[in-house]
């Protein structure tokens, strides 16, 4: 057994076996490819939720709970961030049959604990749908987390300017400056108008709005109050709470 790596990728097949029998997790990162303003790479949705699912997942191995984390869904329901360019988006059909079957994969290869571990604010209302579907047909459970709602008030607690983790502002810009600092074009740093994404993500009376409506430089929060060290803070927090509640979650669901 290969006990230096999480990453499905990096595992033999018998290794994944191996894993399977023992009952492990299994981590699947759900992100996008989409605009971030004019300094953050597209990859960033994907990129951070992939990283938080690294570390919840080694945090939770080495407190002896068996964990692996699935190749990176780099795609997503992202229609909203078209008119900036550089965007990928599925239809929710196509979306949800590409979920079912990487669920049943998961489930053919011997696993029966999944988690859909989310991190773009357009996916949410789509993985609730589509989890409730799989999870009808499948023999075992199916979760699905978005780790920045699970992460909520840590992130908050660690942010100056802004509430939450909004759209390639201080928050995402900080993280992927921690992970990646070719990634952040820092002769480009804009801010955008704050608002509360979770609030703008909660099912109301509304109609549907592009993020050009939104703001104009496809930017949410303030990314000039960026910084590593507070991107590391950030990852940290996020992938602390998510192995925790993952790891407890038997005692509360």
């Amino acid at each position: 057994m290969n006990d230096t790596t999480v990453l499905w990728a990096d595992l033999t097949a018998p290794e994944l076996n191996a894993l399977a029998t023992r009952g492990a997790c299994v981590l699947v990162p759900v992100g996008s490819t989409e605009q971030h303003g004019p300094h953050l790479v597209t990859g960033t949705d994907s990129i951070l939720v992939s990283e938080v699912c690294e570390r919840a997942a080694q945090a939770m191995t080495a407190q002896g709970h068996a964990c692996v984390v699935a190749p990176t869904l780099w795609f997503g329901l992202a229609n909203h961030h078209i008119d900036f360019g550089g965007t990928f988006t599925l239809s929710l059909a196509t979306y949800s049959m590409l979920l079912a079957d990487i669920c049943a994969s998961i489930c053919s290869a011997g696993f029966s604990d999944i988690v859909l571990v989310n991190g773009h604010g357009g996916n949410m209302a789509a993985l609730t749908a589509i989890t409730n579907e799989i999870a009808v047909q499948s023999v075992h459970p199916i979760y699905t987390t978005t780790y920045f709602i699970e992460a909520a008030a840590e992130i908050n607690a660690l942010l100056e300017t802004q509430s939450g983790l909004q759209h390639a502002g201080e928050a995402e810009t900080s993280m992927i400056w921690a992970i990646s600092p070719q990634r952040v074009r820092i002769g480009s740093l804009v801010d955008g108008p704050n608002f509360d994404l979770q609030t703008v993500l909660q099912p109301q009376l509304r109609r549907f709005e592009t993020f050009s409506a939104l703001t104009p430089n496809g930017v949410s929060g303030q990314a000039r109050n960026a910084s590593p060290e507070k991107g590391e803070a950030l990852l940290a927090a996020s992938a602390n709470v998510l192995a925790q509640n993952l790891i407890h979650r038997g005692s509360s669901a």
